[in-house]
């Protein structure tokens, strides 16, 4: 069964926020025919100051972080549901190539349903940045999917 299908059969609308996956996510879903009935929209906030200001992630830890963690992704996924008042929200945050803070390129995301994290993770790879960003959002709606089943 196809997102589109499942999110329909269960009466659920989806946002989602992006940091790492710069947009890619958003494209993946609004490829899929008709995903409008249940897709309300995205964001992709870059800077903590947009995280804090548009999604209500926590400032003191997202500096304490980077902005990367499991707690940030969470805070994102729940922040996309409040900001387009849906059932189902996605966070991704990460560093989409090896940097001074990680030694590989890594991701956190999450995933809610009517407000409560269902599904999480941790995703880790030696690829280059945009082939992470796009395993990222792949490995995202794999997770989704079976959440939702």
């Amino acid at each position: 069964m196809n997102l589109l299908n499942l999110l329909k059969n269960k009466g659920l609308t989806l946002s989602v926020s992006e940091s790492l996956t710069g947009g890619n996510l958003q494209a993946k879903i609004t490829a899929v025919k008709g995903i409008s009935e249940v897709f309300k929209g995205g964001i992709t906030a870059y800077s903590i100051e947009q995280k804090v200001k548009l999604l209500g992630i926590d400032v003191k830890h997202a500096h304490q972080v980077n902005c990367v963690s499991a707690q940030v992704a969470e805070e994102m996924a729940l922040g996309s549901a409040k900001l387009f008042g849906t059932n189902v929200g996605i966070g991704t945050t990460g560093y989409a190539e090896p940097c001074a803070q990680s030694r590989e390129s890594l991701a956190y995301f999450a995933i809610c349903i009517n407000s409560k994290i269902v599904a999480s993770g941790l995703i880790t790879q030696q690829l280059p940045r945009v082939e992470m960003q796009n395993a990222v959002a792949t490995t995202v709606l794999q997770s989704l999917e079976l959440a939702l089943q």
